[in-house]
């Protein structure tokens, strides 16, 4: 398996490491960062990754996933438009998925007209002028995972992870397990 990541300048350190770490470490998935231009980014915590390649020239054929790590850049005049890729690798039958602000990109390129899904908030998807999804919008903590678009808010990076693994087929009990210790410390306390 082998899993694309695109990272963007300010983007959010924890919402993509469980998948990265997970992927890389414990099941021996291929895991490439990439950002817009092959340029060095820096995250919101101040880490800073030299990635693997650039975004723009991402091949769906490659990859089992393409997944867009959120941000502060989503939200400003400086986002990328990385339109053309996820079409790709959503013509392709690949899963696409987007957590927090990067679900503003999805709005954006037309991706959430048609499928249900969630984000920080339906407020924040609604400042995308061309968003036509309200009507599909799912107010929950947990990631959402529909015809392999796959979003999340922000606080839910473990189901963001989760859904990213089912969407390609992925799954065994150690995964499961991995799941429910990550996802322990929001069950109700007795």
């Amino acid at each position: 398996m082998k899993l694309a990541i695109v990272l963007t300048e300010g983007f959010a350190d924890w919402e993509c490491a469980l998948l990265m770490a997970s992927a890389r470490s414990d099941f021996g998935f291929e895991v490439v960062t990439a950002t817009p231009g092959g340029r060095g980014v820096m995250s919101m915590g101040g880490l800073k990754v030299v990635p693997d390649r650039d975004a723009e020239t991402l091949d769906p054929a490659s990859f089992d996933a393409l997944v867009l790590s959120g941000g502060t850049i989503w939200q400003t005049e400086a986002a990328p438009d990385l339109s053309a890729l996820y079409r790709r690798f959503n013509d392709h039958g690949r899963p696409i998925a987007a957590i927090c602000g990067a679900t503003l990109a999805f709005a954006r390129a037309g991706l959430l007209d048609t499928v249900a899904h969630t984000s920080n908030s339906l407020g924040l998807l609604e400042r995308v002028p061309q968003y036509r999804g309200s009507d599909l919008y799912i107010d929950q903590p947990q990631a959402v995972s529909d015809q392999g678009i796959i979003t999340a808010a922000e606080t839910a990076p473990v189901s963001f992870t989760a859904e990213i693994y089912r969407a390609i087929g992925f799954s065994s009990e150690d995964l499961t397990n991995y799941l429910a210790l990550y996802g322990a410390e929001h069950k109700a306390r007795k």
